[in-house]
This record gives C-alpha cells, sequence and structure tokens, in this order.
C-alpha cells in the first residue's frame, strides 16, 4: 500500500519537475516564453528565481521519493510469493484400479 503511494507521488513529481525545467528560460527560450505576461507577479526579476528554487525543491523530493522507493523494494525482495501460499487442497487423488492378473498355465 504505500509503495503504491509512492509510486504515484513518483510519477506527479517526474510530470510536475518536466514542467518546471521546461518553463524555465534558456538561451532559446524554450517554453518560458510562454510565461512574459505574468513575470510580475514572481517579482522584479521575474519567474526565474522562484522556478529556480521550485526545480530545486521538487529535485530534491525526486530523489528522496526514489532512494525510499529503492529501500522498500529492497526490503520487499527477501519475502517471495511462494512462502505465503497455502498448501492445503481440497482435491482427492483418484483411486488406483486393480486389473485382476490373468494366469495362463502354460505347463503341461
Amino acid at each position: 500500500m504505500t509503495t503504491s503511494f509512492l509510486l504515484i507521488v513518483q510519477i506527479v513529481l517526474v510530470i510536475v519537475l518536466t514542467i518546471a525545467v521546461l518553463l524555465q528560460k534558456s538561451s532559446s527560450i524554450g517554453l518560458g516564453a510562454y510565461s512574459g505576461s505574468n513575470e510580475s507577479v514572481f517579482g522584479a526579476k521575474g519567474p526565474a528565481n522562484f522556478l529556480a528554487k521550485t526545480t530545486f525543491i521538487l529535485g530534491f523530493l525526486f530523489i528522496v521519493n526514489t532512494i525510499t522507493l529503492g529501500y522498500m523494494y529492497a526490503s520487499d525482495k527477501s519475502n517471495s510469493v511462494v512462502d505465503t501460499m497455502v498448501e492445503s487442497t481440497n482435491v482427492v487423488a483418484p483411486a488406483v484400479i486393480q486389473t485382476p492378473i490373468i494366469e495362463t498355465n502354460t505347463t503341461k
């Protein structure tokens, strides 16, 4: 249950981190050109400082979540599905049909 939740968090972190990286301005502008009208919301320097801090925090959370998932999957590796199998069954073995042995008397 916990590993499923952390795996979902990992996928969400990957998507949000990818978007945060793509929104940052670079030498070729990238997708940062779409944030031109709302730059005043983040301060005088624009969204660069905010996006850099957000990317750092998301990257840190991604790494911590990855290490946690790795540890949890490694500890689950010692347990096997075969260990939890129930060995009881309701199947009855078929009865052995005994055929009579026919002796032929070949001595005269």
